[in-house]
């Protein structure tokens, strides 16, 4: 058993580099621009829409493309293409100062218009989708640019912030943000918690990728596996080690 230990810790005394992590996906090759749509695209197909009945539009975590594509400048690049193209929002999650949602903006404002339809505030949320969401790329609003800029009146952002596109930041500013997400992230904290645990009391911290993947979820664990994979390697909470069996995820020391 010690020998195999040694062999464990003589094949991997590596120092962590995310040049030498596996991609989960596609792949940057030759120089080219990666399809970061693509990627995205993807990733979301592993959103569960049924776990919050098809109310929120599919979400990704930027940091989750850092475990797909190794260049972080490249993916901030091509997400801020996307956005500037307005094809793209991004928001604050408010659990992690780093954790940026990302999501589709025709999924948005499908979802969005959805759950107002009928309300009282249904005509200034429709116009805050047409003039701010469409034209601004910005993740948080002040409240003179709200009056002056897109005059939007008191009462009107107080309406906004009901239907839950906006959120407070702070006294006389606000985030954009995506109506009833407060589920999401409670379910996904407590699922991330989860997987790290996994991680944590497999032997000797570290578990195969692939074998990760396939464990059955508990009750924490309410996304599918390999959405936290995606989370728990780009967000380098575990160390995403290259072997001949594949992928080895090593719980990170805390």
């Amino acid at each position: 058993m010690n020998r195999k230990r040694a062999l464990v810790s003589d094949a991997f005394k590596v120092k962590k580099r995310r040049n030498d992590t596996e991609k989960f996906g596609a792949s940057d090759k030759g120089g080219e621009p990666a399809d970061m749509k693509a990627t995205l695209e993807n990733l979301m197909t592993l959103f569960p829409r049924k776990l919050f009945n098809d109310t929120l539009p599919p979400i990704v975590l930027k940091h989750q493309l850092y475990s797909v594509h190794n260049d972080k400048t490249l993916v901030d690049k091509e997400v801020n293409k996307l956005q500037e193209s307005g094809e793209l929002l991004m928001f604050q999650l408010g659990f992690d100062s780093e954790a940026f949602g990302l999501v589709f903006a025709s999924d948005y404002k499908t979802k969005v218009l959805a759950g107002e339809e009928g309300k009282a505030t249904q005509a200034t949320v429709e116009r805050f989708l047409e003039k701010v969401v469409s034209s601004c790329t910005d993740l948080s609003f002040s409240k003179d640019k709200m009056l002056r800029e897109f005059l939007f009146t008191d009462s009107e952002i107080t309406q906004l912030v009901k239907s839950g596109v906006l959120t407070v930041r702070d006294a006389g500013s606000w985030w954009l943000s995506i109506p009833n997400s407060g589920k999401f992230t409670k379910y996904f904290i407590q699922g991330r918690k989860a997987v790290l645990g996994m991680v944590k009391k497999s032997k000797y911290g570290e578990v195969l990728r692939v074998d990760l993947e396939e464990r059955r979820t508990t009750s924490h664990v309410k996304f599918p596996m390999k959405y936290h994979v995606h989370d728990i390697v780009g967000a380098e909470l575990v160390e995403s080690i290259p072997t001949t069996s594949g992928t080895l995820l090593r719980f990170g020391d805390s």
